[in-house]
């Protein structure tokens, strides 16, 4: 049997009123906990949460609060004294595409977003505009010492996660929780999107062939294809003051315009795709669109999965630790909860900024400056996608990663002012401070103090100077760090994981990687779809996996013909790359499907509106299982079955659908849009109330999206 990873496979939500199954909410009903995992659940927490107030003020949300017997340090203060470095060192060992790809990866792990109102909730008053802490403002405060028109840099709360309370929990207090909008899994959900409505949007449903569609106003100076425009125009991206518009790419991350080399990762993805996909039609020519798209869809997936496990963590956190925290793939375990937790996505998996280069370089052919493209600071490259149209593609993108050394990582030169002064976020006017931001998103998200995480960790917990200098092995960082903090405890995690000394054969400290380790063997164990898991591929297809990597993929969808072996490692050119044809390339004839005596007999299906079909076989019996695409229902028999020499019915219709949550026997269908639901048992019943997709309450939205309030009977 073959496994498809449905993309709502994460949002379909089975809720429990008391000991109540609601069968009406069922869809992988052998899932012992369906919401782990799921897209639009809280990041879970592996320690309690540190609120003010206990349920929702987050850590220096109280002027005058004290920890310890201190006030804690502000974010902006922290950020200029230790973080702020205006040179850095570079890597000898490691490419800038090895950074890159961690944050590639971490958007197709977590997204946490805020509010989507820009003023407060009880006044009105724009977040840009004051410096108050009112709901969902949280302003980054500049202290007397740094000249500045304004008294503080905007920041947004994350948007709270929805509680579905139960009989049991009544009357207790609920702490606010962050929400993760997409799925945890290591799914490619960057390439496909997280949601139905996402995912039809990215497809080329016109062109029959399971392909994603493509830009259909450029393509590079080969022909190769771009990623398309995003559908509301104009965008908001930065364009060539002296050229046409170039809109914002659209992908399926909504963050893949953030920088150049990230949009570069993504298209990269999409030309493999459709690579794959045209060569699979090749190969089985009987096959469906929606089979030959599925298909490829779950060979994407796979690579992601060991391109990271196997290419990409055992370089970050070290071969000990990798072997400590991850070891071999056991099997599938349904007792591991794979959900992102909040200090990963929040401070762990956010080291990598400190291996930011301040300059993306853009290389010809011979891997030297370009002589048209020339090198660029990093706010100039980000929310501009116009550079890769109008400025030769993304091979001299590809080439600088590939070619440049990552900045190296130490505590006494932290991040690169270009991330700390000159920040660009789209719809804020004023540059922003990324250290500030990750060290006060930490608070807002009431994460525990760097000691906790190190007892959490089995570690030696700090308590005097002397022992954190062995843990930083710098002196004088160790020293500003306690002047700043007056305590040990009152540590950011962030911070104090940033500082640590790196293990031998890693890019991270102890912390961290403890941290970063069980969050991938979390993601693994837990995953059911996990490409080594049993029955989701063959032998023989697990082995012609093994032999992708992402050297081959950038030389089978670039003009780029020769590589490092393992592009993640720098090497010189030319004696540090090998020819794209030396590369070990992963073939498809694994997955050749000779075509059955009853579909020669009974003839491929018919295609329908705004659908597709899947064959399959049930009892000895070809049978084609037919779906529609998001927003269109079913109309007929879903599925017919080859019966001798003929189809046992006419294929179904698919029609709009009006009603945009249908309880049936069958389960559940439902619509996206720009409201959800929030849903709590009352006796033998669910109430389900319809939310706008805003904070505006201490607990908005589980992701049902309702047209009405709708009250299901159990």
């Amino acid at each position: 049997m073959t496994f498809w990873r449905k993309t709502n496979d994460s949002v379909m939500h089975t809720l429990f009123c008391i000991a109540v199954f609601l069968d009406a909410l069922l869809d992988f009903f052998f899932r012992q906990n369906p919401l782990w995992g799921a897209a639009n659940t809280p990041l879970v927490r592996w320690l309690p949460a540190e609120y003010e107030d206990g349920e929702t003020e987050p850590k220096g949300w109280n002027q005058g609060r004290l920890y310890n017997g201190f006030q804690l340090p502000l974010p902006r203060e922290v950020s200029r004294k230790i973080l702020r470095s205006s040179s850095k060192e570079k890597d000898d060992v490691y490419s800038q595409l090895l950074v890159e790809w961690g944050q590639y990866i971490a958007h197709d792990i977590s997204f946490t977003p805020q509010s989507s109102g820009s003023a407060t909730f009880s006044t009105g008053v724009d977040c840009l505009a004051t410096c108050e802490n009112v709901h969902p403002c949280f302003p980054i405060q500049i202290d007397d010492t740094e000249c500045s028109a304004q008294g503080c840099m905007p920041f947004f709360r994350s948007i709270p996660a929805c509680y579905i309370s139960s009989a049991r929990h009544v009357g207790q207090a609920v702490q606010r929780q962050q929400l993760n909008a997409i799925t945890s899994f290591l799914d490619a959900s960057v390439v496909y999107g997280h949601t139905p409505k996402l995912e039809t949007s990215l497809r080329d449903l016109g062109g029959l062939n399971g392909k994603l569609a493509v830009n259909d106003q450029f393509k590079d100076p080969k022909g190769r294809p771009y990623l398309p425009f995003v559908a509301t125009l104009p965008s908001a991206c930065r364009q060539d003051p002296q050229g046409e518009r170039v809109e914002c790419f659209s992908a399926g991350d909504s963050r893949v315009n953030e920088g150049l080399p990230l949009t570069t990762l993504h298209t990269l993805w999409l030309r493999e795709h459709n690579r794959i996909a045209e060569a699979l039609k090749n190969i089985n020519g009987h096959w469906s669109p929606e089979t030959i798209y599925q298909e490829t869809r779950k060979i994407i997936g796979a690579l992601h999965q060991i391109i990271t496990m196997r290419d990409y963590v055992p370089k970050i956190i070290g071969p000990e630790s990798f072997e400590h925290y991850i070891g071999p793939f056991e099997g599938y375990d349904p007792t591991m909860d794979p959900s992102a937790s909040n200090v990963f996505a929040t401070a762990a998996f956010r080291f990598g900024h400190t291996t930011i280069s301040p300059i993306l370089r853009r290389l010809n052919e011979s891997f030297q400056k370009h002589e048209h493209f020339p090198h660029l600071r990093l706010h100039n490259t980000f929310f501009s996608p116009w550079r890769i149209v109008k400025e030769g593609g993304i091979e001299p993108i590809l080439r600088g990663i590939i070619g440049s050394a990552a900045s190296a990582h130490s505590a006494d030169m932290m991040l690169s002012e270009e991330l700390t002064e000159t920040l660009v976020v789209l719809n804020v006017p004023q540059h922003l401070d990324l250290a500030s931001l990750n060290l006060q998103r930490g608070r807002d998200h009431a994460l525990p103090g760097y000691n906790d995480w190190r007892t959490f960790c089995g570690l030696k917990t700090i308590k005097t100077l002397d022992d954190f200098k062995e843990v930083v092995r710098d002196d004088s960082v160790a020293k500003k760090i306690f002047k700043i903090y007056k305590h040990p405890d009152n540590i950011d995690v962030w911070l104090g994981g940033l500082v640590e000394n790196m293990l031998p054969g890693s890019r991270t400290g102890p912390l961290f990687a403890c941290l970063i380790g069980k969050q991938m063997k979390a993601h693994r164990d837990g995953d059911r779809f996990w490409w080594e898991a049993e029955g989701v591929f063959t032998q023989q297809q697990k082995a012609e996996l093994l032999k992708g990597s992402l050297s081959q993929i950038i030389c089978d969808n670039t003009d780029i013909r020769e590589v490092p072996p393992d592009s993640f490692r720098l090497r010189k050119y030319p004696s540090g790359h090998i020819s794209c044809d030396c590369i070990q390339s992963m073939t498809l004839e694994a997955w050749r499907e000779e075509k059955s005596q009853d579909l020669e007999q009974c003839g491929t299906p018919r295609t329908i509106k705004n659908g597709d079909f899947i064959l399959s076989s049930l009892s000895g019996k070809l049978v084609a299982q037919y779906s529609c695409y998001h927003g269109f229902k079913l109309r007929g028999a879903a599925a017919i079955v080859c019966d001798g020499k003929q189809w046992s019915d006419q294929p179904p219709q698919c029609t709009s659908i009006q009603i945009v949550l249908s309880l049936e026997k069958t389960g559940i269908e439902r619509n996206e849009g720009d409201s959800q639901i929030c849903c709590h048992c009352s006796g033998s019943r669910i109430i389900c109330q319809q939310t706008p997709l805003m904070a505006q309450t201490l607990f908005p939205v589980d992701p049902f999206l309702l047209s009405t309030d709708m009250t299901m009977t159990i």
